[in-house]
């Protein structure tokens, strides 16, 4: 294998990976490429390469998995080689042959060795013939239901069933006894086909109490395998990790060599280059015995943690391998130093079954500090859609052992927010206070087991009156505004206090300031009075509160209040109040306007329809709660919104021209 000089080098990814990949390509002074579809225009990544490609509309069948339009923005732009990031394109055997053809060096493996990996049968069946040992089970081409049917009592029960094609738990099911079977095998078939387009299967024995363990290697075009130790990926929910590690609090030294050798003779079993994780499975129960699982013929997201706990850039490494160099380190020069922990940040919801959030990140809070390191593709202003995968950034600690990395990863993660967008940010920080966790006794069902014991942590009176307080302070003239413009509630007799109806999680509540920024007084609804000191400069808002003092990083859009301080992310939504007079005290025409972002989840009138005054016309929903809204006057309804849209604070959602009945 000759080697070569890259100067130029495509990204065919976006996020935080290409931004990632961006990062070590400017170290080693090779021009880097973006490529973006229309919804990623403005995206980080795309800022920060050196140029950048558009690939076609925000659907990614349409930009991101478009082979020939990747492969043209490669040639039009002179790039020699083409990193792909991992998704997307990565294990794509098409992709990487297109690329050859085209004169275009893939970052990865040679085509023959994804098409054996992305076989799990085929694979199972390479492994097998270099030694590495393989869970029991029935795995040949063309199984039939009935002989995965017959096979099963051979493997024994509980076996997992498993398609051919693909990943990310799409298709598997676990089936523990023999009459759940031929179901079984129906729906994993259907779901195979639809995800894959491949409905082949195979039969594995379920491995009890089961820890997904996984080792890094490095293989170049000359002959050199290295691992370099191993992660521990039994965080899981629904088979997509969560929180990953290095080393395994599992594995002892003797098995971690062992495994360590496996995971080679897995790279050499098809002839590997570049870097790739073999994936076991280990029995919690019996940690000396392992069994392989799956090549991942790519960059794994989690090897930020191999990274940091060897000092080595796997990105530099896979770009110098496919350029034809020869690895610059043998096994005995790879040693493992300390422990490091990553979270990975999803733009989610926990409280509501972790369903995919959005929405425009308004600004971010990141952590740093020693052995800190934050993977990320945000950016003030970027939207986050539905069009791809929520995962929005990673947060990585490394310390001297696994408990100090435990802790420096939770303080890193206290201090990471992203305003704008709901994360599991939260959660993550439940998920490391497990006792189980702390102590290392993990499997892969921990962390589903553990979800239905997790509670918000319920919004306080202090994070309403710092919404509160950032509200009034922009409300305050400047040095030489209208006096009368000040929001002090100076009166003659009592002072008369400014009122904010807010609403964050469970509660909404009022809350009245009195005084000035730096003396005042705050009440929340008919609690007790509280001291209040309060300032704002730019995005950083301090409020001192019964004399503690907390700083905030703050942003409002739309009718809500974003706050991080604290070690907590709040939003705090502003409402208006909903109207009371009596019937015949309006006069004239009406328009009913949200009080709140939401959504419109009841339409109790049809357009032209005459409503005498109390009629319920339009309900919106946000954060669980609802808000009637009522026709003020008799009259006929105008009707600007329909059940379902997604409206905004203030949003017309219906006219009401006065009138009577004939």
């Amino acid at each position: 294998m000759s080697s070569q000089t890259f100067d130029t080098v495509l990204i065919a990814n976006r996020g935080e990976i290409a931004v990632r990949v961006i990062r070590t390509l400017r170290a080693m002074g090779i021009r880097s490429v973006a490529v973006f579809s229309d919804a990623d225009a403005g995206a980080r990544h795309v800022a920060e390469a050196d140029t950048a490609v558009r690939i076609g509309p925000p659907p990614a069948r349409l930009s991101y998995l478009d082979v020939e339009a990747v492969v043209e923005a490669a040639r039009r732009t002179g790039a020699q080689a083409v990193h792909p990031g991992y998704g997307f394109l990565s294990e794509n055997a098409q992709f990487a042959a297109t690329l050859r053809a085209a004169g275009i060096v893939f970052i990865g493996p040679p085509v023959e060795a994804i098409q054996t990996m992305g076989d799990k049968i085929a694979a199972k069946a390479a492994v097998s013939a270099f030694g590495v040992p393989v869970v029991p089970g029935v795995s040949r081409p063309g199984l039939t239901d009935a002989d995965l049917i017959a096979g099963a009592d051979e493997v024994g029960y509980p076996v997992l069933v498993k398609p051919s094609a693909g990943g990310g738990g799409k298709g598997m099911r676990v089936v523990h006894e023999a009459p759940e079977l031929a179901a079984a095998l129906v729906s994993a078939r259907r779901e195979a086909a639809s995800a894959f387009g491949d409905d082949t299967l195979f039969l594995e024995r379920f491995v009890l109490n089961p820890r997904h363990i996984e080792v890094q290697v490095l293989a170049d075009g000359h002959g050199n395998v290295v691992h370099l130790g191993e992660r521990e990926c039994s965080l899981q929910r629904r088979h997509q990790k969560v929180i990953e590690e290095a080393p395994s609090p599992l594995l002892d030294p003797e098995t971690r060599a062992r495994i360590g050798a496996a995971a080679c003779d897995t790279a050499r079993s098809v002839d590997y280059t570049g870097a790739g994780t073999v994936e076991f499975i280990v029995s919690a129960d019996r940690p000396d015995e392992f069994f392989f699982m799956e090549m991942n013929t790519r960059l794994q997201v989690e090897h930020p943690v191999t990274e940091m706990v060897t000092g080595i850039d796997l990105v530099e490494l896979q770009i110098r391998i496919a350029a034809g160099e020869k690895l610059p380190i043998a096994q005995d020069d790879i040693t493992m130093s300390g422990h490091a922990i990553e979270a990975r940040v999803y733009a989610e919801d926990p409280s509501r079954g972790f369903l995919p959030t959005g929405g425009e990140v308004l600004d971010l809070a990141e952590p740093e500090g020693p052995g800190v390191r934050m993977d990320s593709g945000l950016a003030p202003g970027a939207v986050i859609g539905s069009e791809y995968d929520p995962m929005l950034a990673k947060v990585i600690a490394h310390a001297g052992d696994r408990p100090a990395a435990l802790d420096a990863l939770d303080r890193a993660l206290r201090d990471t927010a992203v305003l704008g967008v709901t994360t599991n940010i939260e959660f993550l920080r439940f998920l490391l206070a497990d006792p189980d966790v702390a102590a290392g006794r993990l499997d892969t069902g921990l962390l589903d087991r553990r979800t239905p014991d997790y509670i918000p942590a319920q919004h306080g009176d202090d994070e309403l009156i710092a919404a509160a307080a950032y509200k009034w302070l922009r409300a305050w003239p400047g040095p030489v505004g209208d006096l009368w413009e000040v929001p002090s509630g100076w009166r003659l007799g009592e002072r008369a206090p400014t009122t904010f109806r807010l609403h964050a999680g469970e509660r909404t509540d009022h809350v009245y300031l009195t005084g000035v920024p730096g003396a005042a007084t705050a009440l929340v609804e008919d609690g007790e009075s509280h001291t209040l000191a309060a300032s704002l400069d730019g995005d950083r808002l301090t409020v001192t509160l019964d004399g503690l003092r907390t700083e905030y990083l703050v942003a409002a859009t739309d009718g809500q209040i974003w706050l991080s301080g604290g070690g907590r992310t709040a939003m705090v939504e502003e409402l208006r109040e909903a109207p009371v007079r009596p019937d015949d005290e309006h006069v004239g025409d009406a328009e009913l306007t949200s009080p709140m972002p939401g959504s419109v989840v009841a339409v109790g009138v049809h357009d032209g329809q005459h409503v005498d005054a109390g009629a319920v016309v339009v309900t919106v929903e946000a954060m669980k709660m609802e808000h009637a809204l009522s026709a003020p006057v008799d009259g006929v309804v105008e009707l600007l919104v329909a059940v379902g849209d997604q409206v905004k604070v203030g949003q017309p959602l219906a006219r009401i021209t006065a009138s009577t009945k004939d």
